[in-house]
């Protein structure tokens, strides 16, 4: 397609520049993570070809040393291309074939651009095609992010809410349903809740790194192995599984592994479903903190920085303001995913980079801000022991354990009554005489409300 120029330090060549020319769109390049799974799947290539007698022994060695040190986070400034390019990621495949390629000339003193000793089609993409090595790299990059990046967080989150469900075991409040008044809870059993959606996302980002175990590699072009070695894909898998500690595997149908991206959609579910989990646990937290004087102002929230600009004194839940926010921003992406699954036409899905970016841009978002929320809201959380204890007592929901001894209709003509006139349940009790004194501190014990009777 004619001659391009180059940039001095360029270790790519005339395919990347085009394309860097063609879609100046966001200016945001391909995520580093997809960049080092690619690069670990042309070592895993060209080593394969090696085992395969495909590639001379130098030529193997040259790609895989490149190749490796693309894996390790190197060259990161040569991969320019936009996100917004051709669907199908041709130009990042051509981009980090040129760059294997043009870094072999280097380490072996030839030319830049001399192809020698590696040639980025005949050498780099041997038995490869865009069609079926960017859905790997696409698979493989999002489950190792999983793997090493949101399960720790999420543990780490995890972690944290448990330890406060057993510090606070013994608190009992005011539980709330419709945000009204209901009967008593511990603040441990509440925190014990929330563990618990962080235990089930843990399963759900377990589940999605097996959802994208199945590997498109081996299909080339449409998905009938053209031009490849029959035992191509089970070598490249091999190396992958030793090189990650994954459990990949062949695409069972490379037609489907190709056309469709239903995997990534299905993995886009999971996290949204781990952002309203998160969501709704840094919601109820900031409202518990709320006040301190005005709200409900059962929980201490760490104060991390000044709330205002100009009111003195002021501290605002901002850990959870920060938790909401990047849930929401996930929450759109992930709903880009479902609409890229949908562009599939025929043998390809032509979306896969804006795939890979919004699901790499939502797994960082959310493993930052969970690993921040454990650290910087819930490990200094305290208690407002006055505040819970008031509420306690002034709760009218208390009256829902009568229900056994005076029955539903008197015990809400109690509470009404209560709630009418400003006074207590017990007062009301007695200048009723529904009930003894004994009879209602027995009753009106929250402590008999924790667990069934």
């Amino acid at each position: 397609m004619g001659e391009m120029e180059l940039p001095d330090r360029a270790l790519y060549g005339a395919s990347t520049q085009r394309a860097v020319l063609n879609f100046p769109v966001s200016g945001h390049p391909m995520p580093p993570a997809f960049i080092r799974s690619v690069g670990l799947l042309k070592l895993a290539c060209a080593r394969s070809n090696l085992q395969l007698k495909l590639l001379p022994v130098e030529k193997a060695e040259r790609i895989e040393q490149v190749a490796r040190e693309i894996y390790e986070g190197q060259h990161a400034d040569q991969f320019p291309v936009d996100v917004f390019q051709t669907g199908s990621a041709t130009s990042t495949n051509m981009n980090v074939n040129e760059v294997i390629a043009n870094r072999a000339s280097q380490l072996a003193g030839k030319p830049i651009g001399s192809k020698d000793p590696v040639h980025p089609n005949d050498d780099c993409n041997l038995g490869q095609s865009s069609n079926d090595t960017m859905p790997t790299a696409l698979h493989l990059s999002v489950a190792l992010a999983l793997h090493k990046s949101l399960k720790p967080a999420l543990q780490a989150l995890n972690q944290a809410l448990d330890l406060k469900a057993h510090e606070f075991v013994s608190i009992i409040k005011i539980g709330r349903t419709h945000l009204m008044d209901a009967t008593p809870i511990t603040l441990g059993q509440q925190f014990s809740g929330y563990a618990r959606q962080v235990e089930k996302a843990l399963r759900r980002v377990d589940a999605a790194i097996v959802q994208l175990q199945e590997l498109a590699i081996g299909g080339t072009a449409v998905g009938t192995g053209l031009n490849r070695h029959p035992d191509f894909p089970s070598k490249v898998i091999e190396i992958l599984n030793q090189e990650t500690g994954l459990n990949f595997s062949e695409a069972e149908n490379h037609f489907e592994a190709q056309a469709a991206r239903d995997d990534c959609v299905d993995v886009a579910g999971k996290l949204t479903a781990i952002c309203a989990s998160l969501t709704k646990i840094a919601n109820d937290i900031r409202l518990l903190g709320s006040g301190p004087r005005c709200g409900l102002g059962e929980l201490k929230l760490p104060a991390t920085q000044p709330g205002s600009s100009i009111m003195p004194g002021k501290v605002n839940p901002v850990m959870s303001e920060m938790l909401v926010q990047s849930c929401l921003y996930a929450q759109g992406l992930c709903q880009t995913v479902g609409n890229c699954g949908r562009d599939g036409q025929f043998e390809l899905n032509v979306t896969i980079p804006l795939i890979a970016y919004s699901l790499h841009e939502s797994i960082n978002c959310l493993t930052s801000a969970s690993q921040t929320f454990a650290e910087r809201c819930i490990a200094g959380i305290e208690i407002n022991h006055s505040q819970i204890e008031a509420n306690l007592a002034n709760s009218l929901m208390l009256v829902t354990a009568l229900n056994p001894i005076i029955g539903y209709d008197k015990a809400s003509h109690v509470a009404k009554r209560a709630y009418i006139e400003g006074s207590t349940l017990r007062e009301i009790l007695l200048n009723e005489a529904l009930m003894t004194e004994k009879e209602i501190d027995s009753a009106l014990d929250p402590k008999k409300m924790l667990q069934p009777s």
